[in-house]
């Protein structure tokens, strides 16, 4: 400390050096030690993406298996149906008894309409409702008078949904207003 002069205020003492050195010193400390912690970081979030790439990976995979068992059931289904079919043909290429050809055919459309519906296939109902563009397409327009306009007559071909979205229109004739010229003819 300096000694106070005559009518001078006491001067204070300036940092010395040492002191700087020793503040760089332990600032570098902490810079090294807080860089340690950030690589440690990146390892981490490196290892972190690699197990989350694996973790992808391995769910995917999973996921194909999956659909591929589900797959195989159906298609298993189907090859038990496809035997039953090439049976009822070989029995009617060598019997006369169609009753019991036709009766074999009933049976083999039984179990498909079952499998399907064990699949999540459903039969649209349309006869008597009233035309849905979602659900129908129009083959014709049929005129009468028994019927509200915009009624379903008549289904061309089933239509059918799968799990609640529509696989297959129905095709289907609706009832029309009579219009003048059809009274007259």
């Amino acid at each position: 400390m300096l000694t106070k002069q005559s009518g001078e205020a006491p001067m204070e003492e300036s940092p010395k050096q040492e002191d700087f050195e020793e503040m760089v010193k332990k600032l570098e400390e902490k810079l090294e030690a807080e860089q340690e912690k950030s690589k440690e970081y990146l390892n981490r979030l490196k290892y972190l993406q690699a197990d989350f790439e694996n973790y992808r990976k391995r769910v995917e995979k999973e996921i194909q298996q999956a659909v591929q068992r589900s797959n195989e059931k159906s298609v298993s289904c189907l090859v038990d149906l496809l035997d039953d079919l090439e049976k009822a043909i070989s029995a009617g290429e060598t019997t006369e008894n169609k009753t019991a050809l036709l009766e074999g055919i009933k049976m083999i459309h039984k179990n498909l309409d079952k499998l399907l519906e064990q699949e999540g296939v459903e039969k649209l109902e349309c006869v008597g409702q009233a035309f849905n563009p979602n659900l129908h397409e129009v083959l014709a327009q049929v005129p009468t008078k028994e019927h509200q306009s915009g009624t379903v007559l008549e289904e061309a071909r089933k239509g059918f949904m799968f799990k609640g979205k529509v696989l297959r229109p129905s095709i289907v004739k609706i009832a029309c207003k009579v219009s003048e010229s059809d009274k007259n003819e």
